[in-house]
């Protein structure tokens, strides 16, 4: 159980942890009947391969674009002839993900503490998601990686987190279903909330999470 009373401010990841990134399934299976599964786990695959390798090579592009190549890359591989207008639509899923049944309640339990996004997303990609979902009301900051041009999890990411709220590292919490994400908060000294809604198991990264949670709204209850 983390210790609230250390925990002043709380950054959320977005993809994965607000969001699911797998509800543009149906987009993809009303474009590729049969293949909309497939394409939705390899597209996420490569979209996070890519800010990783990106960011190893010192080539950032911003994450509209790396979700575009990522797209290509994932269609090819299946076999599936997508147009301009194609990959136009299935890109513009994504500013209409669908927010986990548990994202809107947590914020509104813990709408008095301070609370920001925090994502590899761009500021492109990020204002529309959050205002269809009528979400940007309860964030004091959306902090994106384009001010920096460095993909998570590079400890430059965390400390422009830490930077933007004006809060020490140990007293600001992550909250991440990404596993990846939590050792990187973790790594450069912050505390780290892990939604774990499947069950998963934790990867050997050197690191563990502060807690442990099954939804949000259960990490909502503990904090209130």
């Amino acid at each position: 159980m983390p210790n609230s009373a250390k925990v002043q401010a709380l950054l959320f990841d977005v993809y994965g942890t607000l969001f699911d990134v797998h509800s543009v399934v149906q987009q993809c299976e009303q474009q590729f009947p049969g293949k909309g599964v497939a394409l939705s786990q390899l597209w996420r695959t490569k979209q996070l391969e890519y800010t990783w390798q990106r960011s190893l090579m010192h080539r950032y592009e911003p994450f509209h674009v790396v979700t575009r190549a990522a797209l290509r890359v994932a269609c090819r591989a299946l076999a599936l002839e997508a147009s301009a207008a194609v990959l136009d639509q299935l890109i513009g899923a994504y500013l209409h993900l669908k927010p986990y049944p548990d994202t809107v309640p947590a914020l509104q339990q813990l709408k008095k503490m301070p609370l920001a996004v925090f994502s590899n997303g761009s500021l492109q990609m990020l204002g529309p998601l959050l205002a269809n979902a009528g979400i940007e009301k309860y964030m004091s900051h959306v902090i994106s990686v384009d001010e920096i041009h460095v993909f998570k999890p590079d400890p430059r990411v965390y400390a422009l987190g830490c930077q933007r709220l004006g809060v020490e590292a140990k007293q600001v919490a992550l909250v991440s279903s990404n596993f990846w994400d939590i050792c990187g908060a973790r790594a450069y000294g912050m505390q780290a909330f892990w939604i774990n809604r499947t069950g998963a198991g934790m990867d050997e990264l050197g690191f563990e999470p502060t807690a442990v949670f099954a939804s949000l709204t259960q990490m909502a209850d503990q904090l209130a």
